[in-house]
């Protein structure tokens, strides 16, 4: 069982943090081959939700999967704990972008006609947007970041590991 367990969880981590990746070069593609930027953003907007989706699931089957590895005592690594904050950080950040950053930005994106590319620059609703663009590319990178540290994190098994290196 805790072998299954090991692997339910890194599986669910590789592919959130593989979204992650991909979404990086689905979003650069989109701008660099649709018609417009509007398109592009509709684009990557449908893309982010689905990579948000996909992110809390996986999220979810980690930390619990994790917690079911502490809660029979089979893998009980101090880095757990570590393990536990990071994907708990990784889910907060995510569930942030989602329900709280998308949903200005996308009214920001309305009260300019739903295209803010041909908003004037210095409309106050085009200047949020492109802030909280910024806040959402700083948050899917800080996810990415915490994701890779917890990959590297998931393949510590138990203290037999370093044992033998003494």
């Amino acid at each position: 069982m805790t072998t299954v367990l090991r692997v339910v969880r890194l599986y669910a981590l590789a592919i959130w943090v593989g979204g992650l990746v991909f979404f990086g070069f689905v979003a650069a593609m989109a701008f660099k081959t649709l018609p417009d930027a509007h398109e592009a953003g509709i684009v990557v907007r449908g893309a982010l939700i689905s990579l948000h989706h996909i992110g809390m699931a996986s999220g979810l089957i980690y930390l619990l999967c994790t917690l079911a590895l502490l809660a029979t005592q089979r893998d009980t690594h101090p880095i757990r704990a570590a393990e536990l904050v990071l994907v708990m950080m990784m889910l907060a950040l995510t569930g942030y972008s989602e329900f709280s950053v998308i949903p200005r930005m996308e009214a920001d994106r309305t009260s300019l006609g739903g295209d803010v590319a041909k908003a004037p620059d210095e409309a106050p609703a085009r200047k949020h947007f492109e802030r909280l663009h910024r806040v959402s590319v700083k948050v899917e990178s800080v996810v990415l970041i915490e994701g890779l540290m917890l990959l590297a994190m998931a393949g510590i098994h138990g203290r037999d590991d370093f044992d033998r290196f003494a």
